[in-house]
């Protein structure tokens, strides 16, 4: 079952109020997207622990949903 790039941003923006999130659906297929998240919540945070903070905003969804998700984050 494909997921709607509306609703990752959803997910997203609930864990990260602040963020500047765009969604981009790589295949046409709903299953595979890039998202690009910027966030004051990632000051100070490695890349890896960024892109922990977003998986976990996806609550459990990657890998079944949401098959693939191409990260670009930052704080600014």
């Amino acid at each position: 079952m494909a997921m709607k790039s509306a609703d990752i941003e959803a997910l997203i923006k609930d864990a990260f109020p602040d963020a500047q999130v765009s969604i981009e659906d790589l295949a046409g297929d709903g299953d595979h997207y890039a998202a690009t998240v910027v966030s004051s919540a990632f000051a100070g945070k490695s890349r890896v622990q960024q892109h922990q903070m977003v998986y976990a905003a996806l609550k459990g969804k990657m890998g079944g949903e949401l098959h693939a998700l191409a990260l670009t984050t930052s704080a600014s």
